[in-house]
């Protein structure tokens, strides 16, 4: 009895610790949204509550007048290509490592994921000009290379320790049967990748989406800049509509937060494989 009731109310307290969080995690997500619908003055009177008046004419004008969509298809264009070459090279060379038994396997593995340690900003001027010498500034190409450079290290991390977990008798049975390297790994490898592969496109979306550093770098003309980049033009001299801006990032927010829940119990899978043992 003393036991049963010790361990409820360890359960009532982790509860409490984790609705204490979710409400922490929320609160910037709820200032963002709220005074997105309200005026530029009205901000500053009660910024943490709903508006007596909701305001819907910043999103109108982002929309109407200004290059939002223009922007967002830039940003959409750069994550997408950039996660899906990320995730075929990381799966690609995450089984080529599994299922290297060499001398130099472990050192490639190593030397794979210590682009996890070094960050890629500190190359910024040889990268641009390297984008410079490949004819790729002003346009939204020179950030692709970049994203999936970046991606690569986290994505063959994750993706080689799962492969590794996958049962080899199911990569014999294909072998046996007939089937090529190649065929045993689009039709049993990766079919099994998928919690893993969402962890990978949830991971590396966020920093894709939210880049304001290599857009900034690369990028001048109007027609190429993402979307981060392009919120920057609401920034005054001597005053910025706050109201518009956070219109922006609300709407900018919008598809991180579908991409999340459509592979949410991907996600959750990938995240948690290994955790529990059957």
């Amino acid at each position: 009895m003393a036991s049963s009731l010790k361990r409820k109310n360890r359960h009532v307290g982790s509860h409490v610790v984790m609705c204490v969080w979710c409400l922490i995690v929320l609160f910037p997500l709820w200032v963002l949204v709220i005074n997105s619908f309200k005026t530029r003055l009205t901000i500053y009177t009660n910024p943490f509550w709903i508006p007596e008046k909701w305001n819907f004419a910043n999103y109108v004008t982002v929309l109407r007048d200004g290059d939002f969509l223009l922007y967002f298809k830039n940003s959409l264009v750069v994550v997408v290509l950039s996660l899906l070459l990320v995730l075929v090279v990381s799966a690609l060379g995450s089984y080529a490592l599994a299922n290297w038994k060499g001398r130099w396997s472990h050192a490639v593995f190593l030397f794979m994921i210590a682009g996890m340690m070094l960050p890629i900003k500190i190359a910024s001027i040889k990268l641009l000009e390297l984008m410079r010498g490949l004819g790729l500034l002003n346009t939204i190409w020179s950030l692709i290379p970049i994203y999936v450079a970046m991606g690569i290290p986290i994505g063959v991390f994750i993706l080689t320790e799962f492969i590794r977990e996958v049962p080899r008798e199911l990569t014999e049975a294909g072998i046996i049967d007939g089937a090529g390297r190649l065929r045993v790994f689009v039709m049993i490898i990766v079919p099994l990748l998928r919690p893993a592969l969402a962890t990978v496109a949830i991971y590396n979306l966020v920093p894709f989406w939210n880049d304001l550093w290599f857009p900034l770098i690369f990028i001048n003309e109007e027609r190429s800049k993402t979307l981060l980049l392009g919120v920057t033009r609401l920034f005054g001299q001597y005053q910025t509509d706050w109201s518009k801006v956070l219109a922006v990032l609300t709407l900018s927010a919008v598809p991180v937060l579908v991409l999340y829940l459509a592979m949410s119990k991907q996600f959750i899978k990938g995240v948690t494989a290994g955790a529990v043992k059957g």
